[in-house]
């Protein structure tokens, strides 16, 4: 069955902030709905997602709105002062549908246009590798984030099988890194991982998030319990990765290879 693709004219693309992303003036998702699919995915207990018919990963809205409009909304955004964009906070910007649909390039061409202070792109796509040129015009307000959660395909296919295999991931972090692009590594929830995983991470970027299901997603992990990730875990006797001082764990792993000041916890690791 393939996937069912509506397309919407919303009145807005910069919402407000709050909650976890609070430190930023706005969000900016140019899609709603994602088809990664990853299993862990707080978007599921969403009201966006729950009050769908199609599963999620089934469908995705594309958001049209002109360049002309969102240059409007930019400049009414930056005249009202601080203008930080955190992209994107409940889809991938670089999903799948992104190839033929391009909404994230031409937002962003706007953007290099209407520089706002500061925009945090997140993603696991290896396309966000299309955009360097943009970026590059950005380069002192920009920092993109590659969610790389485990260096182990074996792993990845288990929880999210979609999702783009991690030696694309690395070889798109590593394109960025040579462009000298302000990058960092999500690892984010943290997943089963090797010794090496760290010093792999360490040739390519100096700044790294480590984030959890207790941390991020939300809710204090209700809301990754309500979707029965643990059972993942169970299934596949990897339970003493699935508890929340796990982090800890990680941080020390991750210390061999980095400067502590490098590495950024949950929420810290997110922000302007």
């Amino acid at each position: 069955m393939g996937i069912e693709i509506k397309y919407t004219n919303p009145k807005k693309l910069l919402n407000p902030a709050t909650g976890f992303l609070q430190g930023y003036s706005y969000t900016l998702n140019p899609y709603v709905g994602c088809t990664f699919a990853c299993s862990y995915c707080y978007v599921r207990r969403m009201p966006v997602a729950l009050f769908r018919k199609s599963d999620w990963g089934k469908w995705v809205d594309v958001k049209q709105k002109l360049a002309l409009d969102f240059r409007k909304e930019m400049l009414r955004a930056k005249r009202k002062g601080n203008t930080t964009i955190f992209m994107s906070s409940s889809t991938d910007p670089y999903q799948p549908i992104e190839y033929s649909e391009k909404i994230t390039r031409t937002l962003l061409q706007v953007m290099v246009e209407e520089k706002p202070d500061f925009l945090f792109i997140q993603t696991r796509s290896p396309l966000v590798t299309r955009d360097i040129d943009l970026f590059l015009q950005m380069k002192d307000r920009i920092r993109i984030s590659i969610t790389i959660e485990t260096d182990l395909e074996p792993i990845r296919k288990v929880f999210s099988p979609i999702a783009p295999p991690i030696p694309a991931r690395l070889k798109a972090l590593e394109k960025l890194a040579k462009s000298n692009l302000p990058i960092q590594a999500t690892v984010s929830p943290v997943l089963p991982f090797s010794k090496e995983f760290p010093y792999r991470l360490k040739q390519m970027v100096n700044r790294v998030c480590i984030d959890d299901f207790f941390m991020g997603d939300g809710a204090g992990g209700k809301r990754t319990k309500q979707l029965g990730i643990k059972r993942i875990f169970e299934k596949h006797n990897l339970t003493q990765w699935y508890d929340s001082s796990t982090y800890l764990k990680v941080v020390d792993e991750f210390t061999k290879a980095f400067a502590k000041e490098s590495i950024f916890i949950s929420k810290d690791g997110f922000m302007p």
